[in-house]
């Protein structure tokens, strides 16, 4: 066996891989109640473009949630299926907010959190994550014409982060440091906060720096008057996230991730979605870069 074959297979049974289960009665946990009612609970973000987003309506009428994430979920939903003998399931889709989805997650109200979460150690003691999809940072978004060019021309200025995510322990953390007098302002989600920035509410706003590209992208009538500045507060993996202590879940997460790995799924749903136009037209035109390679050859000895 090489190295990386041995890293892989580390990674596998890190996740807890269980045997395959064919019977209702022989399974536990979140797949034992997916095959009962055959349905599963996707959650989703509305405006964390490209990862999970909001676009048209589905034929019942509801929201269409699509995206990079949402990709990934179906492809763990169609393992589910395989595992659970359940060829016939449905999805729901439940939206989640920031505040919202780690609830949503722990209470069994959804069973996969489909959007642009951080997986750091804090969250892993409640709640359980894939493998890194996603490598990001948080940065600032500000107009073109604003006189701020760095976080360290924060002090007197208003600064919006949205309710629920690591970036505002980031802002408060480089604040503190520099004893910068600065407010810091909360938003539901990116699409209000990227609004306050827009209506003068606020003078920049910080997440990651993906979904700020995401969404001046996806804003075909104002995006071009704002930019990203290059600074960067905070170092953010993103990973798919489902319940704590559920080993046949996450066998069956681990077992889609090294499927999609190996047959190279993994890049080619990385590139519909950060290389090519977005339904609105726009590209995101954001390469993988080294440390997601990586990680990606590390699950599935992909080249």
């Amino acid at each position: 066996m090489s190295a990386r074959q041995f890293m892989a297979a580390l990674a596998v049974a890190w996740l807890g891989i269980p045997h395959p289960a064919v019977a209702v009665d022989i399974l536990n946990g979140a797949l034992k109640t997916i095959a009962e009612k055959g349905e599963v609970v996707i959650g989703y973000r509305t405006s964390s473009v490209p990862f999970s987003f909001v676009e048209g309506k589905q034929a019942d009428g509801s929201p269409r949630p699509i995206g990079y994430a949402i990709d990934l979920c179906g492809e763990i939903v169609d393992e589910i299926g395989r595992e659970t003998g359940r060829t016939d399931l449905k999805v729901r889709y439940e939206p989640v907010t920031s505040e919202s989805r780690f609830q949503a997650i722990a209470s069994g109200k959804v069973d996969l959190e489909c959007g642009s979460t951080t997986a750091n150690a804090e969250r892993r003691r409640t709640v359980a994550f894939s493998p890194v999809t996603f490598i990001s940072a948080t940065k600032l978004l500000v107009p073109k014409t604003s006189p701020i060019a760095s976080y360290r021309d924060l002090g007197g200025k208003r600064v919006v982060v949205t309710a629920g995510t690591t970036n505002e322990g980031a802002v408060r953390d480089i604040l503190a440091k520099l004893k910068l007098q600065s407010d810091v302002l909360t938003a539901k989600d990116h699409a209000e906060s990227f609004a306050m920035v827009k209506d003068g509410r606020a003078d920049a706003f910080a997440t990651d720096d993906i979904l700020l590209y995401g969404l001046i992208a996806n804003d075909d009538a104002e995006g071009a008057k704002y930019t990203v500045l290059t600074d960067k507060l905070s170092f953010e993996p993103y990973g798919i996230m489902f319940r704590k202590d559920d080993p046949e879940m996450a066998g069956a997460v681990a077992a889609t991730f090294a499927r999609l790995a190996e047959s190279r799924e993994l890049r080619w749903t990385y590139e519909r979605w950060f290389l090519k136009r977005l339904p609105n037209g726009a590209r995101l035109n954001v390469p993988m870069s080294n440390d997601l390679k990586t990680s990606f050859q590390l699950i599935g000895l992909e080249d």
